[in-house]
């Protein structure tokens, strides 16, 4: 029998997907929204008030959260900064909230998936990072943590709370990679950076089954790298990815002309993070993509 499942940010490139996922393997997923319900599968909340309907949520097994505003949908600025900390803040709260009223008032207890982001390592050169590391001191940094001490009120309940530490997501159908795939495919893809930068990357298909394996293991809890297992430098990266289409990848991007192009944001882009994905493959997840040249001819094919 298939569980139920609520999402946030179900609209998104990571929830949409994780959507799909679930209904195909036959669970009922749930859709939490903004908007007037248009179904039974959707219930209605609104984080910025701190409002979603526990009883609506009695009866499922899992909430998968993964509301925020996109980190570079703008040109950074104190407002958008803000923004970007109070919408994973207000939603995870307002989830949590919610879940403890559940367990409290129904005696049942939810599995939380909570989303979270490689940010919270900071930029750390050849540093390597595993979960138990410390976190970095930038604003992101500051942001994730935040982030992730807004599940605590579930913790406290003694609810089941995993945070999904994401990487760079490769996708044919957009997301943070997007752009560098266009780029690519123009001839104009290259180092950022110095290019000896390490990017935690991960496809969608991993990032998708991982939360899946997260949903299923609720004795998997606290962060959880949802990386590749063979992290590789940006300039590798290019490189395999010109190749993969038969492009040159060797026009650079410096720190200095990508802060003028996208401002502050340049930094959290090419900050050096070598992650490795140590409780997923310590708990037996397999990886579709595990190496970046098979990532890469999937992600062009």
């Amino acid at each position: 029998m298939g569980k139920r499942v609520a999402v946030t940010g179900s609209s998104g490139l990571i929830g949409g997907a994780l959507r799909r996922h679930l209904s195909d393997r036959g669970d009922t997923v749930l859709r939490i929204v903004r908007r007037d319900p248009q179904g039974p599968d959707e219930i209605r909340w609104d984080p910025a008030r701190r409002e979603l309907d526990a009883a609506a949520l009695e009866g499922v097994d899992a909430v998968v959260n993964l509301a925020g505003v996109g980190i570079g949908d703008k040109r950074w600025n104190p407002e958008h900064k803000r923004e970007v900390e109070r919408s994973r803040t207000d939603a995870t709260g307002t989830v949590a909230q919610a879940l403890v009223q559940v367990a409290e008032q129904a005696g049942r207890q939810i599995r939380l998936v909570n989303a979270s982001a490689v940010g919270f390592y900071g930029d750390r050169g050849d540093e390597v990072l595993t979960e138990e590391s410390a976190p970095g001191r930038d604003f992101l940094a500051g942001v994730v943590t935040r982030w992730e001490e807004a599940t605590q009120p579930a913790i406290d309940a003694g609810l089941s709370v995993a945070w999904a530490r994401t990487g760079l997501v490769m996708s044919p159908d957009g997301g943070a990679f997007s752009p560098l795939l266009l780029l690519g495919k123009l001839g104009l893809g290259g180092p950022m950076g110095t290019g000896r930068e390490w990017w935690p990357w991960i496809t969608i298909v991993d990032e998708v089954a991982a939360l899946t394996h997260l949903i299923d293991h609720d004795e998997i809890v606290g962060p959880v790298n949802l990386v590749a297992p063979m992290p590789a430098r940006q300039k590798d990266i290019a490189r395999e990815l010109g190749r993969a289409l038969h492009r040159p990848a060797f026009v650079p991007a410096p720190r200095f002309a990508l802060r003028i192009v996208i401002g502050e944001f340049a930094d959290s882009i090419i900050a050096s993070q070598r992650l490795e994905p140590q409780v997923l493959t310590s708990a037996g997840f397999a990886f579709e993509h595990a190496d970046l040249t098979s990532a890469v001819s999937w992600l062009v094919r």
